[in-house]
């Protein structure tokens, strides 16, 4: 993988001078003539309520990974003029459509992962990334999830719908989501994106393993067979929900992250 690039830019030290921000967009330029055959691209789904979150999964992500990993949170900061849809009193995230985007940030090429923040990989993504089959325009757990409770994190409400959590992992073969322009994603309505309405029918959806979407305190899978867990309801880092169901996965993670160096 010689030549090339990887540019991390914390938050915490955004570049201000016009000349730095010219310069990485010219280091950027030559990225495409490297050999990305086995690049995993991945878009991580960002909300600014609750940033350790990305942070804790980039993390998981990146330790665990036998490929090169592109990860890209996905920031509406940084969407403006693309995705204009105004915020929905339903939408308990930030990026609960904008995730749509995707195939389009992806040129309508090759294949992209989709991640809500609010999860964490225990595995080689690797494994996931093997799975991608080109019957499909897109993969992922397909989940039989009746929510009970009537709210969940921050007070947002539940919301109950045919393929509920669906949409928060999902493997796109990009050129084959050519529907999801930014004018249908920030026009169509939020059932007919996460109910996969942008397909001609659902036969275009292809199965994952329940292991690779495990949601928290509804799931079955045994650990053994978990490889992605999703706290749904509720992330550890929210004080409601510190004794969820693999809060210690989550805890000893950041604590690996947050590790001072030697």
């Amino acid at each position: 993988m010689t030549g090339i690039i990887f540019l991390v830019v914390r938050q915490s030290h955004p570049c201000h001078n016009h000349a730095d921000i010219q310069f990485l967009q010219e280091v950027m330029i030559v990225l495409p003539e490297a050999n990305t055959a086995d690049l995993i691209r991945i878009f991580i789904g960002y909300d600014s309520h609750e940033p350790v979150a990305y942070h804790a999964l980039s993390h998981s992500l990146l330790s665990r990974a036998t490929q090169p990993l592109s990860i890209t949170p996905i920031v509406l900061g940084g969407l403006e003029g693309v995705f204009t849809r105004e915020r929905n009193a339903l939408q308990s995230t930030e990026f609960s459509f904008s995730r749509f985007l995707v195939p389009w940030l992806s040129g309508y090429s090759g294949w992209s992962i989709f991640m809500d923040c609010d999860m964490l990989c225990i595995d080689d993504i690797a494994k996931l990334w093997a799975m991608r089959d080109d019957s499909y325009d897109v993969m992922c757990v397909q989940h039989d999830h009746v929510p009970q409770e009537q709210t969940k994190f921050r007070g947002a409400t539940q919301t109950t719908y045919e393929k509920k959590n669906w949409s928060s992992m999902m493997l796109f073969n990009n050129a084959r989501c050519t529907a999801l322009t930014p004018d249908y994603v920030n026009t169509a309505s939020g059932l007919e994106l996460h109910r996969f309405k942008w397909l001609t029918d659902d036969s275009r959806i292809g199965a994952l393993p329940q292991g690779w979407n495990h949601l928290v305190d509804y799931s079955d899978t045994p650990l053994e067979d978990t490889h992605l867990i999703h706290y749904t309801e509720g992330g550890p880092y929210f004080e409601e929900y510190r004794r969820c169901e693999h809060a210690d996965l989550w805890f000893a993670e950041k604590d690996a992250m947050d590790r001072p160096l030697p």
